[in-house]
């Protein structure tokens, strides 16, 4: 596996985001992977970690970050394999869902060794994050999904999803600034845009950004079907707090909050909000919004 690293300069004075890189390093395929994290706040808070999607990364949260820290949480948010400041794997053959759930296992279970957790995910950053919440379901205090699910491959997805997975496959340049501000209510600046493209250079960087949305299951032969029925059997009786914040402007998770409401024992008996004028990427939309109920969540 050739892997590729994005050189540090890309990442100099990115607007509104002054936060300290960290690193750590899993074995995969008999290689060494560095994976990127932001660790702030008191080291005894609790604990908070903001797991990102697709094709963003750990700077969809730089609004969200000086909130919860004011608060008294230690927050954690890593970079995909693949995204921000992580090392990435250069073929889209090297990625699958069942071996980005194991590297940020590796990353985040085994080397961070990250407990007491109370997890905010959206998009990708859920169908990996709940993946390890059933596979390690005692390091979780408490779950907060946004814009994501668990997707098992039996049901028609939305078309619009159908339509970006087209379109992830079939364009010249894969535009990562532009496919944020096409899901986001806020007008982002040339500044903030940016700061989305710095992970990615020239297109060579981009293959995860390409090949995740072919990812999602969205058959029963899916090669990860089973692995999301075992993970399904395990999340189902995750009896700790289980939050669903969904926003209202978002047509490809819209409705997905009810699987998660209903068959999440957790979730059962909670009033779960909806995040009011965001898009697919609400935490650029409504930041207070979303951290006004996650510090609750977290127990401050």
């Amino acid at each position: 596996m050739k892997t590729l690293r994005t050189p540090d300069e890309r990442f100099i004075d990115l607007v509104d985001w002054p936060f300290e890189p960290k690193y750590t390093s899993i074995q995969t395929e008999g290689i060494e992977l560095r994976i990127h994290y932001v660790d702030e706040g008191p080291a005894d808070g609790p604990l908070v970690l903001l797991m990102h999607g697709e094709p963003s990364w750990g700077y969809l949260y730089r609004k969200m970050i000086p909130l919860l820290v004011d608060a008294g949480c230690r927050v954690v948010v890593p970079d995909l394999p693949g995204f921000g400041r992580s090392d990435k794997p250069a073929e889209c053959s090297d990625y699958s869902y069942d071996r980005i759930v194991r590297w940020m296992e590796a990353a985040l279970i085994e080397q961070l060794q990250l407990d007491g957790i109370t997890l905010f995910c959206q998009d990708w950053g859920g169908l990996i994050g709940l993946r390890l919440v059933a596979a390690h379901p005692d390091r979780f205090a408490a779950v907060m999904a946004a814009n994501t699910g668990l997707p098992l491959g039996n049901t028609t997805p939305p078309q619009a999803f159908l339509d970006w997975q087209e379109f992830s496959q079939t364009v010249p340049e894969f535009p990562t600034s532009m496919i944020l501000q096409g899901a986001t209510e806020t007008e982002l600046s040339a500044d903030e845009l940016a700061a989305y493209d710095a992970p990615f250079p020239d297109e060579s960087y981009k293959a995860g950004a390409r090949i995740l949305p072919t990812l999602v299951p969205t058959s029963p032969e899916d090669p990860a079907r089973d692995s999301q029925v075992t993970a399904w059997e395990q999340l189902a009786n995750f009896e700790r707090p289980f939050l669903t914040a969904f926003s209202d402007r978002d047509p490809v998770t819209k409705g997905g909050e009810v699987v998660l409401q209903k068959k999440v024992a957790g979730a059962h008996g909670l009033d779960h909000p909806t995040i009011e004028g965001a898009g697919h990427f609400l935490q650029e939309d409504e930041p207070h919004q979303i951290c006004r109920h996650l510090i609750a969540l977290a127990g401050r």
